[in-house]
């Protein structure tokens, strides 16, 4: 929207502007036990800013085969972040989305995911969903416009399976 545009023009004067977001989630980490950023598909300085200030990065890979080449490109986008401005940056995994059981392509980008990430391809799989695309023309969030939807329901599971693989890997929240 036009804030983020205003964001983004705004950070082109500022020093150490890849910082910027990590510099003010500083001030407030410790009053919450997790922040999520959720980032624009493209690579902007938004985004640069969100991975500066990430701790680990859950990559959403849509199951169709032209995500699978971008994979490509954002892994090595990581690898760039990881080398000059956050090496600490880890994937916590990738998560299927507008996934159809039905459909074999789905299918086939699933089991590459699965074959080259292995554990780093999280359980929960977020379907094709009607209701989640009506969400937000409806200006609300899939839970609130239809808690019930397949959809609503794997976001919920995906919630619970991204506490549980926080919890073993960095301890109790």
């Amino acid at each position: 929207n036009d804030d983020l545009t205003a964001a983004e023009v705004g950070l082109l004067d500022v020093e150490n502007r890849e910082y910027r977001l990590r510099e003010i989630l500083e001030a407030v980490r410790s009053r919450y036990d997790f922040l999520i950023i959720d980032c624009p598909p493209s690579l902007n300085m938004l985004t640069v800013n969100a991975l500066a200030a990430a701790d680990e990065v859950i990559i959403p890979m849509q199951c169709e085969y032209y995500a699978l080449e971008g994979l490509s490109d954002l892994l090595n986008t990581l690898k760039k972040v990881r080398a000059g401005l956050n090496p600490h940056l880890a994937i916590l995994g990738l998560l299927r989305t507008m996934f159809d059981r039905r459909s074999t392509l789905s299918q086939q980008v699933s089991a590459q995911l699965n074959q080259h990430f292995g554990a780093k391809v999280l359980e929960t799989c977020i379907p094709r969903n009607v209701r989640l695309a009506e969400a937000p023309s409806h200006g609300l969030p899939a839970l609130a416009y239809d808690r019930t939807s397949s959809g609503a329901k794997a976001y919920i599971a995906l919630a619970a399976e991204l506490v549980n693989r926080l919890s073993l890997t960095h301890g109790a929240p």
